[in-house]
């Protein structure tokens, strides 16, 4: 697998990770849909504190979980690009959106969650597994 690496659409803000991916996958959560202004969100997740940012510093939006917990939404300030995500119910875990990663050839989402939240038309494929909403705790 190549280095984590990605940025935003504009340069300004850049990332890198030398930790091996805890997870991947695809949320179709309507936060996510809304974040992205598409059908769904795909993300890489690593240990927290491996994921190294530079340049430009990041905007948050503060949201709300269907935990109760916040989910710190970050993104580029300059051109709006979502780069990560700190989801305080997944303490140890940061999620990077998968769409700002340079090499992307090496993803393939492992779970699916918030099913069912798709949009119409959206068919979900894959043989990992798919839960209507989070995984179960554990």
């Amino acid at each position: 697998m190549p280095k984590i690496a990605g940025g935003c659409l504009c340069g300004k803000v850049r990332y890198s990770t030398d930790a091996e991916p805890a997870l991947s996958a695809v949320c179709h959560c309507k936060h996510c849909q809304k974040q992205t202004g598409t059908s769904y969100s795909t993300l890489v997740a690593v240990p927290k504190g491996s994921l190294i940012i530079e340049g430009e510093s990041l905007a948050t939006f503060n949201d709300v979980g269907e935990s109760g917990l916040p989910v710190l939404r970050h993104f580029c300030k300059n051109c709006g690009s979502p780069i990560s995500t700190d989801v305080k119910a997944m303490p140890d875990l940061d999620f990077i959106k998968a769409g700002t990663l340079d090499d992307s050839s090496w993803f393939e989402p492992q779970i699916q969650i918030w099913c069912d939240h798709t949009q119409p038309g959206v068919k979900i494929e894959g043989d990992g597994p798919k839960f209507e909403k989070n995984p179960p705790a554990g």
